[in-house]
C-alpha cells in the first residue's frame, strides 16, 4: 500500500482551443470532448423504471440498492412502475411523464428498454442505465436491436449506459480513504472486483464504470472524464473490444497530457480470447498487434493478470515520481538477492553497481564477506537490531537509487518483524519509492496485516513478478510523461497536391500494377529506380540504354503480386541481347500463366543496401496503419516489423527501428557501412501522410524492398503494391 502524492493536471492546449481545423487530413477528428459525467456518478435527481417491493422479485433487490445509494449520494429517488402506489413507502409513479421535476439519472429494470428511452429523451432525462442483455453480445438480430437503441439516443441528446451492464458504478466507496484513487472501467462486472476490494486494504477507489455493450457512452468516454478529475491517480480498466480506436487514442491521449496513468487488460491476444470477447460484448477485437502499438503510442500500460491490474494500478496511483531509475535489491540471503535480480534485469530493471564509497559504508554494518555491491546480501542478523535502519538509511541516501525492494520470501520473527517496521518507517521519511515483496503464502502474520498494510508510503507486493512489473511500470510511465507531445498537435490538417496525383492513379483500378504504384509513390516524394514501362523487344533495349547497364526486368500488370515466384523478374542483365531474350521469356511466362500485362518494366539495379518492408493497412478499429520491417523474400517468415497507428512523429518513427529484432543490421555487421536511417524514417513519415490522405481508399500499401543505401546515398522503393478500395 502506498501513501498519497500529489498530482498534475497541464494538458497542452488542443486543436480546438488553437483555432485550428477539427479534423485531419483524413477528415478524422483532433480532440474528443469529455463528456459531464458528474451528474451521471452524483446525480441530484434519480428514478427507477421497473420499480419494485415485492421480496424475492430480482428488481426489489436492485431497487433496494438504488435507494440506499441515492441516499449517499444526497439524491432524491423516484420510482416508477404503472402497478404500484408505493415502492419501499416512496411514492411511485405510473412513468416516467409524470416524474415532478426533471430526473439526471434513469435506471432502467426493464426487458426492453428501447421504448423507455424514447420516453426519457421526451422528459429530457440526461442519463440512463440499460441493465438488459440481448443485444449484440447475442448476434446480429441483437446487434440490430443495438443499433435501433443507441440511434435513438444519439437524436435524444440524452447518454446511456449500457445495455448489458451492472450495479457496480451504484456500489459503496468507502469515504474514509484519502490520498489518490484508482478509477475503475470494466465492461464485465465480475473482473473488476478485485480491485473493488482493494479498499479493504486501504486504497482508495473513486469510482466504477461497467461499460457493458456500449451502445454509447464507451471506455474512451471514461477515461477523458477520469482524466480530468484531481483525486484520480490512476485509471484501471479491463476491456474487451474497443467500440471506436480514433476515440480511444484521443481518449488516451488526453490522460497522457494530463500524466494520468492508464493501466489495462486487453483480452483478445488470442483468436480463442478474441471469440470469446466478440461473444461476450460483441465487440471487435481487432488486430492484437495493432492494440499494442495504440497502447505504446499514448502511454497505455497493458498487463495480463487481474493481479498485476490491482498492484501496478495501485503503485502508479500513489507512488511520487521517481528521483532517478537506479533498483537496489535489498535482501537478507544472497540466493534471494541473486534470484530477484536476474529476474528484474532481464525485465529491463537498472541495477546498478553501487560506488566504492557506498559500500565501504555499508561494511560499516553488513560483515565484510557479504556482497554490497548490488544485490546487498545484509546476512540476516543486522536486520534485528540498530544497525536495520541505518542501511536502509545509507541506500535510500545514494542518489544513483530510485527505488529500493525488499524481497521477504517467507517470515522469520522476530528478525522479520523488526524488519518490515524499519522498512515502514525509512518509507514515510523519504520521497523514493520503497517495495517489500512479503512472499509468504499464508499472508495472515502480524508484519504484513499490520505494519506492511498499515504503511501509508510502503508499496507491497506478494510476488516478485508483480512487483518487477510494476516497477518497470512506473519508471516507463513517469519517462513517457516527461517527454510526451501530442501527435494530434501536428497533424496535417490540409490535403496536399499529392493526394489528388494519388486519386487519380488509383482510378485506375483495384490492384494497382508496379508502374502506376511507383507512380504514386513518387507523387508523395518516394524515390524509386530509373525505368521505363515498354511493350517490345526492341523497347526494351532502348529502355536499358537509357536507364544504363545492368538492369533489371520485371513484367508489371494489375492484380500481379508476387513475381519471383513466377519467374517474372530477370535481374543482372548487361547486354542489348540478354535483354531481348529477358523481354520474350517474360512474356511468354506470362501468356503461359494467363496473367495480362501492361508491359515490361526495365528497371535500374540497385544492390548495396539493407533491404526493408514499409506498408499501410487497414484495421477495422484503428484505421489506416503503418508498418515497417525487415523486408525482401523471407518479409514473411522473419516477420520482424512494427506497427503505428497515424498520427505519430518522427521520434515514433525511430522507435519504430528500434524494436526490430534486426534492427542493427541499419548500424552495419560485418563490415557493411551503416544504412541511411535518416531517409528510412523520411519514407516511413511519407507513407504515414499518404496512408492519412488517403484514407480508407487504399486499402493496402506494400513497398517491398525498400532498399536503404549507406548513409547518406537515401533509400529506394524497388518494389511497390498498391490496393484500392
Amino acid at each position: 500500500m502506498l501513501g498519497s502524492t500529489y498530482s498534475t493536471r497541464s494538458p497542452g492546449p488542443g486543436p480546438a482551443a488553437r483555432g485550428a481545423s477539427d479534423t485531419d487530413v483524413g477528415g478524422r477528428p483532433l480532440h474528443n470532448t469529455v463528456p459531464d459525467l458528474d451528474r451521471f456518478f452524483r446525480p441530484e435527481t434519480v428514478a427507477v423504471v421497473g420499480a419494485s417491493d415485492t421480496e424475492g422479485r430480482p428488481n426489489t433487490g436492485i431497487t433496494r440498492q438504488l435507494i440506499a445509494w441515492s441516499q449517499r449520494v444526497g439524491a432524491r429517488l423516484f420510482p416508477v412502475n404503472p402497478g404500484r402506489e408505493t415502492v419501499f413507502d416512496l411514492p411511485c409513479y405510473a412513468s416516467v411523464t409524470d416524474l415532478p421535476e426533471t430526473v439526471d439519472l434513469a435506471v432502467l429494470l426493464v426487458g426492453d428498454p428501447l421504448p423507455v428511452i424514447e420516453q426519457l429523451a421526451e422528459a429530457k432525462v440526461r442519463f440512463a442505465v440499460a441493465f438488459a442483455s440481448g443485444f449484440a453480445e447475442t448476434g446480429e438480430e441483437g446487434a440490430a436491436a443495438q443499433t435501433r437503441l443507441a440511434e435513438v439516443v444519439a437524436a435524444s441528446g440524452m447518454r446511456l449506459l449500457g445495455p448489458n451492464t451492472n450495479l457496480n458504478a451504484f456500489e459503496k466507496f468507502r469515504d474514509d480513504l484519502t490520498g489518490p484513487a484508482i478509477a475503475l472501467i470494466t465492461q464485465s462486472g465480475h473482473q473488476g472486483r478485485p480491485l473493488y476490494t482493494l479498499q479493504e486494504l486501504g486504497i482508495r477507489i473513486s469510482h466504477w464504470a461497467p461499460t457493458g455493450n456500449e451502445a454509447d457512452l464507451e471506455t474512451a468516454d471514461f477515461i477523458s472524464y477520469f482524466a480530468e478529475q484531481p483525486e484520480v491517480g490512476a485509471i484501471a480498466a479491463y476491456v474487451e473490444g474497443l467500440r471506436d480506436g480514433r476515440s480511444f487514442t484521443l481518449a488516451a491521449d488526453r490522460a497522457a497530457r494530463n500524466k494520468v496513468p492508464v493501466v489495462m487488460v486487453k483480452v483478445g491476444r488470442t483468436e480463442t480470447g478474441a471469440r470469446m470477447a466478440a461473444s461476450h460484448t460483441g465487440k471487435l477485437t481487432g488486430s492484437d498487434a495493432v492494440v499494442d502499438a495504440a497502447f505504446k503510442q499514448f502511454g497505455v500500460i497493458r498487463v495480463d493478470g487481474l493481479d498485476q491490474l490491482q498492484d501496478t494500478a495501485t503503485l502508479l496511483a500513489r507512488a511520487k515520481p521517481p528521483t532517478a531509475d537506479g533498483v537496489v535489491v535489498y535482501s537478507i540471503s544472497g540466493g534471494t538477492g541473486a534470484h530477484f535480480s536476474d529476474l528484474a534485469t532481464a525485465a529491463g530493471l537498472d541495477i546498478p553497481r553501487l560506488s566504492e564509497a557506498k559500500q565501504t559504508e555499508l561494511h560499516q554494518w553488513i560483515p565484510d564477506y557479504l556482497n554490497v555491491a548490488n544485490p546487498i546480501d545484509n546476512g540476516g542478523h543486522p536486520v534485528g537490531d540498530w544497525r536495520g535502519r541505518k542501511i536502509i538509511d545509507a541506500i535510500l541516501a545514494d542518489p544513483s537509487v530510485g527505488v529500493l525492494i525488499c524481497p521477504i520470501t517467507g517470515p522469520f520473527p522476530p528478525m522479520s518483524d523488526k524488519l518490515a517496521q524499519d522498512l515502514a518507517d525509512a518509507a514515510e521519511s523519504t520521497d523514493k519509492l520503497v517495495c517489500v515483496v512479503w512472499g509468504s503464502p499464508l499472508g495472515t502474520e502480524d508484519a504484513y496485516r499490520t505494519t506492511l498494510l498499515g504503511s501509508s508510503r510502503l508499496a507491497t507486493f506478494r510476488t516478485f513478478g508483480n512487483c518487477i512489473s510494476a516497477v518497470k511500470s512506473y519508471l516507463d510511465h513517469h519517462h513517457f510523461a516527461a517527454a510526451y507531445r501530442s501527435p494530434f498537435d501536428d497533424a496535417p490538417r490540409t490535403r496536399s497536391s499529392s493526394a489528388r496525383k494519388a486519386q487519380a492513379l488509383m482510378r485506375a483500378g483495384h490492384q494497382l500494377s508496379e508502374h502506376a504504384a511507383k507512380q504514386m509513390l513518387r507523387a508523395y516524394g518516394i524515390r524509386v529506380p530509373r525505368e521505363q514501362l515498354v511493350t517490345s523487344a526492341a523497347g526494351s533495349v532502348r529502355a536499358a540504354g537509357l536507364v544504363g547497364y545492368p538492369v533489371v526486368m520485371k513484367a508489371s500488370g494489375a492484380q500481379l503480386g508476387h513475381k519471383t515466384e513466377l519467374g517474372l523478374v530477370k535481374i543482372g542483365l548487361t547486354s542489348a541481347s540478354q535483354v531481348r531474350d529477358a523481354y520474350r521469356d517474360l512474356t511468354d511466362i506470362a501468356r503461359y500463366e494467363g496473367v495480362e500485362l501492361d508491359g515490361i518494366l526495365v528497371c535500374q539495379m540497385v544492390e548495396r543496401g539493407v533491404e526493408m518492408v514499409v506498408g499501410v493497412t487497414q484495421d477495422p478499429l484503428f484505421g489506416p496503419t503503418v508498418t515497417v520491417g525487415l523486408g525482401g523474400v523471407l518479409v514473411e517468415i522473419l516477420a520482424d516489423a512494427a506497427v503505428r497507428v497515424p498520427p505519430f512523429g518522427e521520434d515514433m518513427a525511430r522507435d519504430m527501428l528500434g524494436e526490430l529484432r534486426g534492427h542493427r543490421l541499419l548500424e552495419g555487421v560485418r563490415g557493411a557501412p551503416p544504412a541511411d536511417v535518416d531517409a528510412l524514417v523520411d519514407v516511413v513519415m511519407r507513407v504515414q501522410r499518404m496512408a492519412m490522405e488517403l484514407g480508407g481508399d487504399l486499402s493496402e500499401l506494400d513497398i517491398n524492398p525498400l532498399m536503404v543505401l549507406p548513409r547518406g546515398q537515401g533509400a529506394v522503393a524497388l518494389d511497390a503494391l498498391a490496393v484500392c478500395r
